[in-house]
């Protein structure tokens, strides 16, 4: 069986360097996915994806995906490692789009999840442990995220914490959250409606 790892965590905290390593440590070819959009304006953006661009070893596949990722995923052939960096930057780019059709992007991002053959890991930022965003776009960026990245831990296993300069596995330290997609479709699958709390 395939292994899905998550890898969650403050900013700055070193989760996409633990990512990194565990990928190399899974001695298969790696298919990295940034999920950063190029703003050639913006040369502090440019210079981080730059950093991790010089980070990672040069037989690595880069596919660079803003917004198609489920489609992307499906695609991934079995004895492969696929690293995804990050989630909160994916949420990021659908912020468009409306409840309903972003729910539905979940759900197919879900049960995709269940179906690749690949082994997958998942970088995904931590954002609701400071203040409430005093604008709506910010609340739901947080909320969005925050709902994705506890549903992607069901089925996940191990689920990293990187901070304060430590990695803790939250899949031998902690119990599962029980959640009830309603799913159905695979055998990670456990309970729970997506607009859950």
């Amino acid at each position: 069986m395939n292994q899905i790892v998550l890898v969650t965590g403050p900013a700055r905290s070193g989760k996409s360097e633990w990512a990194e390593a565990l990928a190399i440590q899974s001695d298969k070819l790696v298919v990295y996915i940034a999920t950063a959009s190029r703003d050639p304006a913006d040369q502090e953006w440019l210079q981080r994806i730059q950093q991790h661009q010089q980070r990672r070893p040069p037989d690595w596949v880069t596919l660079e995906v803003s917004e198609q990722l489920s489609d992307t995923l499906a695609q991934m052939p079995p004895n492969t490692c696929v690293l995804v960096d990050s989630l909160g930057t994916w949420v990021a780019n659908l912020l468009s789009e409306e409840e309903a059709m972003w729910e539905k992007t979940v759900e197919e991002f879900l049960e995709t999840v269940q179906l690749v053959a690949a082994d997958m890991i998942f970088v995904a930022e931590e954002t609701g442990w400071g203040v409430i965003p005093a604008y709506p776009m910010g609340r739901t960026f947080r909320d969005r995220l925050g709902r994705l990245v506890r549903h992607l831990g069901t089925i996940c296993e191990p689920v990293y914490l990187v901070t304060g300069g430590h990695v803790l596995n939250l899949s031998l330290l902690g119990s599962p959250l029980s959640v009830d997609r309603g799913l159905g479709k695979g055998e990670r699958g456990k309970g729970n409606n997506y607009d859950d709390q």
